[in-house]
């Protein structure tokens, strides 16, 4: 099961409403995925800055981030809270030097992703319940995927919910299994990577990571995977540019697609893209197997 979503906007003035059409699109596949849902939303960026997107307590002072932090990261980190989740705004430089200090310091918090535009919330529980935790609603931006769970090999924590990042500003959400992911985790463990989970959806995402940081673009990617991948997957990914969809050679896991002048949507179904304005007239189509798709924005 689980069920998958993505938006990418052309049209600029779109861009105050993502939030609310993405958590639609969201809420209509919880019953492809009821025990937990997640959501990246790549909204605006300094390039001198990257924001860490951190897992915490619900009561958890983030006073103490910028206190303890500060002498790593350059100065008083810009630190915004909502819900479980905080966001920690810190030079683009200092990443490193402040993973290496909140693990140390604080072993209690995850880092669940980071970018200079992206920003990564997931939990346990309905999709709505998990929109409304975080504000989706509100949140503006270019473009943003989703993804609502029913595990099936794992455990229901907020570790095994989707999207998963191994890359800065770069994410997967997952609907199938891989056959093969334990080999292909220990080929990109040697290659340098590290991974969180035993989740096999965290290991598509770096392998991608893995690929698009050896010089391969997103489409190249995604095409390459398809050697060295096996199972049965439909991939939506997330990168600062853009998106992309990928389906296995077999194809065997729904995939919708709706494109008008205005944006690009991925569902699971279709009724998950019924809301979206002028799908009416969109062009609707099932992706092709072992065929790459994807949006860019120029740099």
């Amino acid at each position: 099961m689980c069920g998958i979503v993505g938006l990418y906007l052309k049209d600029k003035s779109l861009e105050p409403e993502l939030g609310s059409m993405l958590s639609s699109m969201l809420c209509v596949m919880t019953d492809r995925g009821p025990d937990s849902a997640g959501f990246a939303i790549y909204g605006q960026g300094n390039p001198d800055q990257v924001k860490l997107s951190l897992r915490t307590a619900s009561d958890f002072d983030v006073s103490d981030l910028e206190s303890e932090l500060a002498d790593v990261s350059g100065g008083r980190p810009s630190v915004m809270k909502r819900a479980t989740h905080t966001l920690l705004t810190i030079p683009a430089g200092k990443e490193a030097a402040v993973r290496n200090a909140i693990a140390a310091r604080f072993p209690e918090i995850a880092v669940v992703g980071s970018g200079t535009r992206m920003e990564i919330f997931k939990e346990v529980g309905l999709p709505a319940d998990v929109a409304s935790r975080f504000d989706l609603s509100r949140m503006t931006g270019t473009h943003g995927i989703g993804h609502t769970r029913m595990a099936t090999e794992s455990a229901v924590t907020t570790d095994g919910a989707h999207p998963f990042s191994t890359g800065r500003d770069q994410c997967l959400v997952h609907n199938g299994s891989l056959s093969n992911h334990a080999g292909v985790r220990r080929m990109l463990t040697h290659a340098g990577l590290t991974f969180t989970t035993d989740n096999d959806s965290e290991v598509a995402a770096g392998y991608l990571s893995w690929r698009m940081q050896k010089g391969a673009s997103l489409g190249e990617a995604l095409r390459e995977s398809l050697d060295d991948l096996d199972g049965f997957y439909t991939f939506v990914v997330g990168t600062e540019s853009g998106f992309g969809v990928l389906r296995d050679p077999i194809a065997c896991k729904p995939a919708v697609m709706a494109e008008t002048d205005r944006y690009v949507a991925f569902g699971s179904e279709y009724r998950a893209l019924v809301n979206l304005p002028g799908v009416a007239n969109a062009k609707v189509w099932e992706p092709e197997p072992s065929t790459p798709y994807f949006w860019e924005s120029a740099a």
